[in-house]
């Protein structure tokens, strides 16, 4: 076992799951890792990662990246050639919100943000209603759309992602998924990742965040396009020597973390149910996976006396959001429900009461803004 000084801040963070750190099985695999370099492929650690990956996607191949905004940023430009062009996308997506404006600059892409009417998720009439004509020569057409599954801790229904590839092909879009915590989405409902992943034409996919890997993500696509993706991950800096240490880590997590998922979502579940039935505290949407993000309208909770006193517990927190990970422990949500409990006190005290759910309006999409 580690020190639980090393793990100390997993432990106690609820501000999002990539605080994680290194397990010890994970450590130990880097000691003994392949010693190549990645930027002439010769590293072997990492080529099986990234066979491996691109298999469980159900893709050709895939390329290691140092992260989920590299992998993204990288994805969405190898799908555009000549501006003007656009991207479509939920208004809270990561590469639209998160990725210090890597679309302009990298891409010099034009974005066309959405926002879900169900308040939740992406539909293929949202996006009819704001795809951009090839026609029309003031605007920049719509050349890819770009998913996220899940977002914010929702998972997108598999069916609307058929409904919205099948447009996207008869229309000559294409699609990207940021799929940093589809393993998430994978793991709870029991589809395989090549389900969600053949329709679309690149992946990004985090080993970092839920996983708990130290480093990386893994863009997976059909051979061609990984070979382009390689070119423009050197130009940008991401060409790794001896890469092997990062991704024999992110191969322990596959197998040591992916089979826990499950059991963080049930976490995350029970909590929620427990702040709801016991102080009133309500989710924004319904909790599917690892996200709780707090109602404090309809729960009457004053947010910033809810963070006075989960830090004056020593836990880590992040506005609304609290991220359920694997190295969570027991002590620190017990904590949060103290907290909570007293929060929601001190917020009666100071006269704030909670809103009827009629006087709240509908399809809320604070909580997609905190993606990280």
């Amino acid at each position: 076992m580690l020190p639980l000084c090393y793990l100390y801040e997993a432990l106690i963070s609820l501000a999002g799951d990539t605080f994680t750190t290194p397990t010890k099985s994970m450590l130990e695999a880097m000691l003994t890792a392949s010693q190549g370099d990645d930027v002439y492929e010769e590293d072997t650690d990492t080529n099986d990662l990234q066979a491996r990956v691109a298999n469980i996607a159900g893709k050709e191949a895939g390329a290691f990246m140092v992260s989920g905004t590299m992998s993204n940023q990288i994805a969405l430009r190898c799908h555009l050639y000549q501006p003007p062009h656009s991207i479509l996308c939920d208004h809270r997506a990561h590469v639209y919100t998160c990725e210090a404006a890597g679309l302009a600059v990298l891409s010099q892409a034009m974005v066309t943000p959405v926002i879900p009417s169900n308040g939740v998720y992406l539909t293929l009439e949202d996006i009819k209603s704001k795809i951009i004509d090839y026609e029309d020569i003031h605007v920049a057409p719509t050349k890819v759309i770009s998913l996220e599954n899940t977002l914010g801790g929702s998972i997108m229904p598999l069916e609307e992602i058929k409904r919205i590839s099948e447009y996207a092909r008869s229309v000559n879009v294409k699609m990207h998924l940021d799929g940093a915590r589809l393993w998430h989405a994978s793991a709870e409902t029991g589809i395989p990742m090549a389900e969600y992943c053949k329709y679309f034409d690149s992946i990004s996919l985090c080993l970092s965040k839920g996983m708990g890997a130290p480093v990386g993500s893994v863009l997976v696509a059909d051979a061609a396009y990984i070979k382009k993706a390689r070119w423009i991950r050197k130009q940008q800096g991401g060409g790794i020597r001896q890469s092997g240490l990062l991704a024999t880590a992110a191969n322990v997590a596959i197998d040591e973390v992916f089979p826990l998922l499950v059991s963080t979502h049930k976490l995350a579940k029970e909590t929620a149910k427990f702040l709801e039935e016991n102080y009133g505290v309500k989710p924004e949407i319904p909790v599917d996976t690892s996200f709780i993000f707090l109602d404090a309208k309809r729960s009457g909770l004053d947010i910033s006396i809810f963070k006075e006193e989960g830090e004056k517990r020593g836990l880590k927190l992040f506005d609304n959001r609290l991220v359920f990970h694997h190295q969570i422990c027991p002590e620190a949500v017990e904590l949060l429900k103290e907290s909570i409990k007293v929060a929601v006190e001190r917020s009666r005290a100071n006269g704030l009461k909670p809103a009827d759910d009629a006087s709240v309006v509908s399809g809320r999409t604070s909580y997609g803004a905190s993606t990280l």
